[in-house]
């Protein structure tokens, strides 16, 4: 067997896992597309040792062990993904990627750039009735005083 048919194989299914890394919006997709790029890997790496022990005999078949080591990093990395996206599933409701990075950041108030109306201090010196002098936001200040 020539060595183009596993090295297309492998071509094929890394450029199906980096579109799937890059397209999808689940966790649980973007992980999957991962493995198929190890795999990938794997094919690659068990395929160029193959073509290379035929040339010498005497060889340690050293891209097979590292084969089966990636396949015990991938077991791990996969095992701790899905905890993770099974831990913010739990908490947040979603595994959309997109979604969780826009609650991580949070919604932006105050300060110049931002959003909201800060109340100053009487005399507008910057001296707010918040703690250690910080500025108070409008709401906040109606909330604590009704």
């Amino acid at each position: 067997m020539h060595l183009a048919y596993p090295a297309v194989l492998a071509a094929l299914l890394f450029c199906t896992g980096l579109y799937g890394v890059l397209a999808r919006r689940n966790a649980i997709l973007v992980l999957m597309s991962v493995e198929l790029m190890l795999n990938a890997v794997n094919l690659n790496l068990v395929a160029f040792d193959v073509w290379l022990s035929k040339a010498a005999r005497d060889t340690l078949h050293s891209g097979q062990a590292l084969t089966l080591f990636t396949i015990a990093i991938a077991a791990a990395e996969i095992g701790i993904g899905l905890a993770i996206v099974l831990a913010v599933h739990r908490n947040r409701g979603t595994a959309d990627i997109d979604r969780l990075r826009d609650t991580a950041e949070g919604p932006e108030t105050g300060g110049p750039d931002g959003g909201g109306p800060e109340r100053h201090g009487p005399a507008g010196d910057g001296a707010g009735d918040g703690p250690e002098g910080a500025p108070v936001p409008a709401d906040e200040k109606a909330e604590a005083t009704a």
